[in-house]
């Protein structure tokens, strides 16, 4: 059969909020603008501040550089698509930015583990922390979630640029993600469907256990630190990345670990928007209202 190869989509972004399009787009314009405000203020107060010369915060400057990365790519083509009702990209456009909102996502899950295990060495291994963690340890550590990210992902993207898409090239979403993109799709992919599932389970999976071995750990040695004063002192150092862990899986085990069968369109966009949304929002707001040096930092940068 001749069929005309679809290279073009439209993203429909929100599309039965047109009455109100001005409004909304008012609303995540504002909380774009916070998100990408947010963490580059986190970016420049670790980079500029001796303080927070430390692993903790070298770690936390990738966990807002990846949230501006996933903010950035999704945003402003939703904005566009509120805005506009609808937003055209081409086959490689989508295939781009799926490319680097699920790289940044991987990438997130790693360094969430790297911020876990800097807690353990801080608070179980005190004394051999500062020859553990030195900058050499710290640059190696950090290119890990980045080149699985990055690398492992294109293992499920490369062969979508070979699909035909030949049913439709509306995407009821307001980005491209590569379900929909499979469902338009007239070709075989099932092998993308095994290959989906065997490398992102385990890049979701183990950064997730890896926390939570960590932190039983470290739940265990605060248990035997005698006064109450040490143990709240101690596990202050831990609250933020604690509750950032909790609204990035959250919100990540609502998106994909859930079964969609079910739920309608605007259910997955709510969950999707929210995955999208929260922590590149939250992530520099609970940082900057439960730690003590960046809010110090954060003093005396407007005191100039």
């Amino acid at each position: 059969m001749n069929q005309s190869r679809i290279t073009e989509f439209t993203l429909l972004g929100f599309g039965n909020l047109q009455s109100f399009s001005i409004v909304v787009f008012i609303i995540f314009l504002f909380i774009f603008l916070l998100m990408v405000m947010g963490n580059l203020l986190i970016i420049i107060l670790v980079s500029t501040n001796v303080r927070l010369q430390s692993p903790m915060y070298y770690f936390l400057c990738h966990l807002s550089f990846s949230d501006l990365v996933i903010s950035t790519n999704i945003i402003p083509n939703m904005l566009g698509a509120i805005l506009f009702g609808g937003k055209k990209m081409t086959l490689s456009g989508c295939i781009t930015q799926l490319y680097f909102f699920s790289g940044s996502t991987f990438a997130e899950c790693f360094i969430l583990s790297l911020m876990s295990y800097d807690r353990y060495l801080a608070i179980c291994n005190p004394l051999r922390y500062s020859s553990i963690m030195d900058l050499n340890c710290q640059i190696f550590l950090s290119i890990w979630p980045w080149l699985l990210g990055l690398t492992v992902n294109l293992t499920g993207l490369l062969p979508v640029l070979n699909f035909n898409f030949c049913h439709d090239n509306i995407i009821d979403h307001f980005y491209c993600d590569l379900f929909p993109l499979q469902k338009l799709s007239c070709s075989d992919t099932s092998l993308l469907d095994l290959k989906v599932f065997i490398f992102s389970l385990p890049l979701f999976i183990l950064p997730c256990s890896f926390i939570v071995v960590t932190y039983v750990c470290i739940f265990l040695t605060i248990a035997k630190i005698p006064s109450t004063t040490g143990k709240q002192k101690t596990f202050s150092t831990c609250s933020s990345h604690l509750t950032v862990v909790g609204t990035f899986y959250g919100t990540l085990i609502a998106k994909y670990m859930i079964p969609s069968v079910g739920h309608s369109l605007i259910v997955n966009k709510i969950v999707s928007l929210l995955h999208t949304l929260f922590p590149p929002l939250f992530n520099p707001i609970i940082y900057s209202l439960r730690n003590q040096d960046i809010k110090t930092a954060f003093r005396k940068m407007f005191a100039q």
